[in-house]
């Protein structure tokens, strides 16, 4: 079990991660704060004052504007792979009253900036639904069905991913290294070097190992997928137990 396609881009565009805008015919990209709403339609807050207001004004007779959030995955560690790209478009429409209120509640329910009170004063915000999605790895583009990815959730260990595999670095080394050799058949001292977790997600932790300049990497999957960072450290505490049975199934690639 791994994120589907849908999943992977549910979680970058969610708001955690930098994004730009690009507006049709306009001048860009711009920098932007954004955020998801649980229907996956993108919230954008912009500076009354600035060149991404500026661009999102719709022409005479218009009332919206066609745009993309292009969003880049960041690695959590040295050595982590990259999620890959994620593009969503649609037709971006300014929110007042209380519509600009409602979506204001829906921003702050992921990122509670203090600058959401000035939203009509110093902010506005914009909001589009995604008319296309695509996913960019490696050179390869995927297109996701809208309904699909409307569907989709967010991965909910990602905004706490890079906590997650510092935490099992520094505090539960020796106990990870040995659970990783049994699941994956390593010996120890066998010239496969120390193998360590690189990624985490609601599916499982992908492992790199081998020797230097030879990595190779596995993902080990869970009996099912976790709901939120307390299940994950329910399912974790019998590889955090050097005397606990050990389960997971490994998958090399």
């Amino acid at each position: 079990m791994r994120p589907s396609p849908a999943e992977i881009v549910r979680t970058l565009v969610a708001g955690r991660l930098p994004g730009l805008v690009h507006v049709a015919h306009r001048p860009g990209p711009h920098h932007v704060r954004h955020v998801t709403d649980q229907e996956g339609r993108v919230l954008l807050l912009v500076p009354v004052v600035s060149d991404l207001a500026a661009a999102l004004r719709p022409a005479d007779g218009d009332t919206d504007v066609p745009a993309v959030l292009d969003v880049l995955d960041l690695p959590p560690s040295a050595g982590a792979p990259s999620l890959g790209r994620a593009w969503v478009s649609g037709w971006a429409t300014r929110l007042d009253g209380d519509e600009a209120r409602r979506a204001a509640l829906d921003f702050a329910a992921m990122d509670p900036t203090g600058d959401l009170l000035d939203v009509g004063t110093r902010f506005r915000l914009y909001r589009f639904e995604v008319v296309e999605a695509r996913w960019d790895r490696a050179g390869s583009v995927r297109r996701i069905d809208p309904e699909v990815y409307a569907e989709a959730e967010p991965d909910p260990l990602h905004p706490v991913e890079g906590e997650l595999l510092t935490d099992l670095a520094e505090h539960h080394a020796a106990e990870v290294t040995g659970y990783l050799r049994r699941q994956l058949g390593l010996a120890d001292g066998g010239g496969h070097g120390v193998p360590r977790v690189v990624r985490i997600d609601r599916y499982g932790l992908m492992v790199s190992y081998g020797r230097p300049g030879a990595r190779r990497r596995a993902r080990l999957t869970f009996p099912h997928p976790v709901a939120d960072h307390a299940e994950l450290a329910r399912l974790l505490h019998p590889m955090l137990c050097r005397q606990a049975a050990a389960t997971g199934h490994a998958e090399t690639g």
